[in-house]
């Protein structure tokens, strides 16, 4: 199994919309953006929700309204989408793919080509690869319909003629980040693992500059 170590390191300010502002993930990537200095527009469903989100720029809307989206790319260089939704062991899941949909459309109308999408283990090829209680309990009793819908949001990227890369945590926790992470393409071997979402949001604002991990799918983990 290849191993390839990211060291998150600082660099120019980035002009960046991010989507999924107001979740777990979200709120990381946008308090590190604005703590180096980024200029910052974040979609939120509710004002009321980003109230400590002070330095960004808010937009509010649904991230599946096209118009909402191309109000919010206004000025932007790069998107960030750390949608997410919960789980839904019954009911079918189309936001992040409906949403993904309607922000490639806007992002090619505003002339922005950097996108960066935050989806998760399990998804298209690194299914089988979370560990034994994940892979042979929680995904299949809560996340199957989820992750069917993520898988439909990476093939949207993909195919989007955009510069992306998507992102795949392994599984998230709120412990203090490390600074560097595990990014793998190569899982021969591989099965289960962890990571702080503050080294993710790390991460992740480090792809919205860097060509390293353009038009490829890493997965990510201490």
């Amino acid at each position: 199994m290849k191993n390839e170590t990211t060291d998150i390191t600082h660099t120019e300010p980035l002009k960046v919309l991010v989507l999924g502002a107001t979740g777990a993930t979200g709120r990381l990537i946008v308090s590190q953006a604005l703590a180096r200095g980024d200029d910052v527009t974040a979609l939120v469903r509710s004002r009321d929700k980003a109230g400590d989100m002070s330095g960004a720029k808010l937009i509010v809307g649904d991230a599946r309204d096209e118009s909402v989206l191309r109000e919010a790319l206004a000025g932007r260089k790069a998107v960030i989408s750390a949608l997410g939704t919960p789980a839904s062991p019954f009911r079918e899941v189309t936001l992040l793919s409906s949403a993904t949909r309607a922000l490639v459309k806007a992002m090619k109308a505003g002339q922005v080509s950097r996108l960066i999408a935050v989806t998760g283990i399990g998804a298209g090829d690194s299914a089988g690869h979370g560990g034994l209680l994940f892979d042979k309990l929680i995904f299949p009793l809560l996340l199957r319909k989820v992750y069917a819908d993520k898988n439909r949001q990476e093939d949207i990227v993909r195919d989007s003629g955009l510069d992306w890369v998507l992102v795949r945590p392994t599984v998230l926790n709120n412990k203090p980040g490390r600074g560097t992470v595990r990014a793998l393409t190569d899982l021969s071997g591989y099965h289960g693992g962890t990571i702080a979402r503050a080294d993710v949001a790390r991460f992740v604002l480090e792809q919205a500059r860097a060509p390293e991990w353009l038009h490829r799918s890493p997965l990510i983990t201490w």
